[in-house]
């Protein structure tokens, strides 16, 4: 059995675990060889918070898995089929961070763990509430997946206006930043590929704390219905780094 001491633990980034549950704590170390085999054995006796967050813990631990080398043909072939839960075709992109989360985590210290827990909680229960599919959740990121954008975008406003009216610890101000966006990506074993990802990430990054951005082609899959209270601002077209052509992006607005 492979052990990690709390000093080694400490110096690993979050992507080293294959597991963060709701309050934080990081499970399932998948930094070497000797500790993806060693989750490998302990996955199927783990506690989760939810199926949902199974499902990313065993993404991670399969692709890690795969990049040394040593994933056993029945872990993969029974542990996959959740993953076919996700949306296919045209598929909408919900991406989000915590905006100022490096001062955040320096004000709080070991408060910042319950906090950012407490942040994923209220976007997975939105997600979750409209039928959405989370796909991942690292450091402050969050990045969910549905089969239309209207969704996504009731998700988004949910997730905000709770975030913004929680009582967060220490009087703190916890500020969102969320990105949509639609496309037709392909899904495998590793999980989304496509431009419609990286262009979600790239949204989300030029959102403010508060702020919901969604791309023209989101906005066009709700075939012009808009629910009552919400509003579409364009805010013009961007060049988004790393994609060939500017995109036109919207702010929604959406009365309390």
């Amino acid at each position: 059995m492979v052990s990690l001491d709390t000093r080694q633990r400490a110096r690993l980034p979050d992507s080293a675990f294959a597991y963060i549950d709701e309050k934080g704590r990081r499970l399932l170390p998948i930094h070497d060889e000797a500790h993806v085999r060693n989750a490998l054995a302990r996955f199927s006796r783990m506690t989760f918070d939810d199926e949902s967050a199974r499902d990313t813990a065993r993404m991670r631990l399969i692709r890690a898995a795969r990049r040394q080398g040593i994933v056993p043909l029945g872990f993969v072939a029974g542990q996959l089929e959740p993953h076919r839960k996700l949306p296919t075709g045209a598929v909408t992109f919900l991406m989000s961070d915590i905006e100022g989360s490096t001062a955040l985590l320096s004000q709080l210290a070991d408060g910042y763990a319950p906090l950012l827990a407490g942040v994923r909680r209220l976007l997975r229960t939105h997600v979750r509430k409209v039928g959405g599919h989370e796909v991942d959740a690292r450091a402050d990121e969050f990045f969910a997946a549905f089969s239309r954008p209207a969704l996504a975008i009731q998700a988004a406003i949910g997730a905000q206006q709770q975030v913004a009216t929680h009582a967060w610890a220490d009087g703190v101000a916890v500020r969102v930043r969320m990105g949509i966006h639609s496309g037709r990506p392909s899904l495998n074993s590793g999980g989304y590929v496509g431009l419609s990802v990286h262009a979600a990430a790239r949204i989300c990054s030029l959102a403010e704390g508060g702020q919901i951005i969604v791309s023209r082609a989101a906005v066009n899959g709700l075939n012009g219905s808009v629910e009552d209270g919400i509003e579409l601002l364009s805010m013009g077209e961007h060049r988004l780094r790393g994609l060939p052509q500017a995109m036109e992006l919207l702010q929604v607005q959406a009365r309390p």
